[in-house]
């Protein structure tokens, strides 16, 4: 199933996809997509509940996020697109969850942000508390799948000291969704295309199949370190083409329109703006 949550900004209600596209209220069944109620999401007919009428902004899939975990380098193409060796373990940093947004709002670009840059990924959403699970039982514990985009201010992240953090959490540089698809219907997460487009041009296309770390392993890794609960965010790595390793090196500006797009979990639209 496509579970989606959508309103104003900081009003969203749970929804879920018909067959038509629609999207159905499903606020009358649980209160959001978020935390526990992730371990159980709804097997329910969606025609038996209110249709939303209209176009209503789609929040993020996912509410009261707890963590957002990020790994990198995690393709071994974009591993040699950025001259780096390929990582031993999972390279881990955070995305302070006040980045998140939806799937079509806009990406603000902060004071002084000169090299601010876009990188698809595989988002997976945690429906179950994980701690010390093994690769086999890993992906008993993804709720869903969804669309993300590590939005990535360089010269914050790598010109002045400390760690990436710092250029991956600016305001509106997490947006996920549209929606969050339920495993089954996404089937094996190693086999997925990826792609993001700038202003129309392919900029991003790639395939899971190049993870270095696997979605399971990624999680059994994890777990050995902190217990993933519900809600709880991975961004899974990106593919080659992010404006950083292009000779010479693009970087977004305001107008700019970012597609972003995960096989079977939709598609993103971002404008891209200039904070105040």
């Amino acid at each position: 199933m496509k579970f989606v949550r959508f309103g104003d900004v900081g009003q969203e209600k749970p929804g879920v996809l018909d067959a038509d596209g629609h999207i159905r209220d499903l606020s009358g069944v649980i209160g959001d997509l978020a935390g526990d109620t992730l371990a159980s999401l709804p097997d329910i007919d969606p025609t038996d509940l209110p249709r939303v009428e209209g176009t209503p902004r789609l929040g993020a899939p996912v509410g009261q996020v707890g963590k957002y975990l990020c790994i990198g380098l995690n393709y071994s193409d974009h591993a040699a697109e950025a001259g780096m060796a390929l990582p031993d373990e999972p390279i881990l940093f955070m995305k302070a969850t006040s980045a998140i947004v939806g799937p079509n709002d806009p990406i603000i670009l902060p004071r002084g942000s000169e090299k601010s840059d876009w990188e698809v990924e595989l988002g997976v959403v945690i429906g179950k508390p994980a701690k010390y699970v093994n690769e086999a039982e890993a992906l008993d514990h993804v709720a869903g799948y969804c669309v993300a985009n590590d939005v990535s201010e360089r010269a914050f992240q790598i010109e002045r000291g400390g760690q990436w953090t710092k250029g991956k959490s600016c305001d509106s540089f997490g947006p996920l969704g549209p929606w969050l698809v339920t495993p089954d219907e996404v089937g094996d997460p190693q086999d997925l295309s990826l792609s993001l487009d700038v202003n129309g041009a392919r900029m991003q296309s790639g395939s899971t199949q190049a993870m270095v770390f696997s979605v399971a392993q990624v999680i059994s890794y994890l777990s050995q370190m902190m217990t993933l609960h519900p809600g709880d965010v991975i961004a899974t790595g990106t593919p080659p083409g992010v404006g950083m390793g292009m000779t010479p090196p693009r970087f977004l500006k305001a107008g700019d329109v970012m597609e972003t797009t995960v096989e079977g979990l939709g598609s993103q639209r971002n404008r891209v703006m200039v904070d105040a």
